[in-house]
């Protein structure tokens, strides 16, 4: 019925059927993929001295590591390609992604083949965190221009020894997607290690700097239109995400700085983008302001989010059987993907006909 053109992302959208069947009103729109990716343990084969990368998988195999890595690039730029494309008939507009060593490993996968003719361009920064794994961004030049940048420190402390531990920032990101003004907040909270309550005031801590960033964009422009993407290390009902966030999961009761957090429903209705001895969690999250759910389609707004699950990313047999397939176990390489699915939304702008 309408023509993709994948510069233009269109698409259709049938508003309306009349009893005989025939389309009433037809409405074309552009849409783009917003999404985000943990790339689990994507690090070079190069030890650096002042990290702790010699602990990563790809450090512990002992033969072929320059071509296992190149394979787990490889794999990481199909992902990204397919995100989003059944729909939009492209590869995402932007895309967080966490899990990666430096940006050398960034451009080895804008470079790939699948990847190159995108033109992605790398917002990133080296964070303090011990591993030296990061937070970063991707966005198609073509399509979104980036205005500001910035990283913001999380700083955190042993509880009982009162050393700080050194984790990654979080980065901002404000920029016109085809003239239009988002801001995109990339977050990899602490993780769960030591337990879930021992950690959790780590993730308590990276909530408030969230908000914090959250609020100061509000401050400036109460209809400020942001997206809250990462692995928090969180299900949406934790208390880091529903105590200090405070995303609804009903549209409808969204004031005029509300979040909404449309994985809340996907993670209730027993949907995880992660799993861990037979259980599935939902960490990897995006979250919108309410600006984004206006009716208004003359501008971006939401569409629909969604988990990218496809059958190549799933264990097919054995223990694990339904579970991410990683990209590595038992200290080798399986030619997986990652312990994570990624995660995206559809914006969605009406054009003329």
């Amino acid at each position: 019925m309408c023509k993709m053109k994948e510069a233009l992302l269109i698409f259709c959208l049938i508003l309306g059927l009349n009893f005989s069947g025939h389309a009433q009103d037809v409405k074309l729109y552009r849409i783009h993929t917003i999404a985000f990716y943990n790339l689990e343990n994507l690090f070079d084969t190069i030890n650096d001295p002042k990290k702790l990368d010699e602990i990563s998988p790809i450090m512990e195999l002992k033969y072929n590591r320059r071509t296992i890595y190149q394979k787990k690039v490889q794999n990481m730029a199909r992902v990204i390609a397919n995100i989003g494309y059944e729909v939009s008939g492209n590869t995402p507009a932007i895309i967080g992604i966490c899990e990666v060593e430096n940006r050398t490993v960034i451009e080895d996968i804008v470079n790939d083949s699948l990847l190159i003719s995108k033109d992605y361009g790398i917002l990133h920064y080296n964070s303090p965190d011990a591993r030296g794994i990061d937070v970063a961004l991707l966005y198609q030049k073509q399509l979104f221009s980036p205005i500001s940048t910035s990283k913001h420190e999380l700083k955190i402390y042993d509880n009982t020894s009162k050393e700080r531990i050194y984790t990654r920032d979080q980065l901002l990101v404000s920029g016109q997607l085809e003239g239009e003004l988002i801001h995109l907040i990339i977050n990899h909270w602490p993780s769960r290690r030591g337990g879930e309550l021992r950690s959790a005031y780590k993730r308590m801590t990276a909530a408030r700097l969230t908000k914090h960033i959250i609020d100061s964009l509000q401050i400036t422009d109460p209809y400020a239109k942001i997206f809250i993407m990462g692995d928090f290390n969180d299900d949406p009902i934790s208390s880091s995400i529903k105590s200090v966030l405070k995303p609804k999961m009903n549209t409808k009761k969204l004031g005029l700085k509300g979040l909404y957090n449309p994985f809340e429903k996907m993670y209730k209705n027993g949907a995880g983008t992660t799993a861990f001895r037979d259980t599935w969690s939902l960490f990897d999250q995006i979250m919108i302001t309410s600006p984004l759910l206006n009716k208004d389609f003359s501008l971006f707004q939401f569409y629909k989010a969604g988990i990218f699950n496809k059958p190549y990313l799933v264990t097919s047999q054995g223990s694990y059987k339904g579970y991410p397939l990683r990209s590595f176990s038992n200290k080798g390489f399986t030619n997986g993907y990652s312990d994570h699915f990624p995660v995206y939304v559809y914006i969605i702008k009406e054009v003329s006909k």
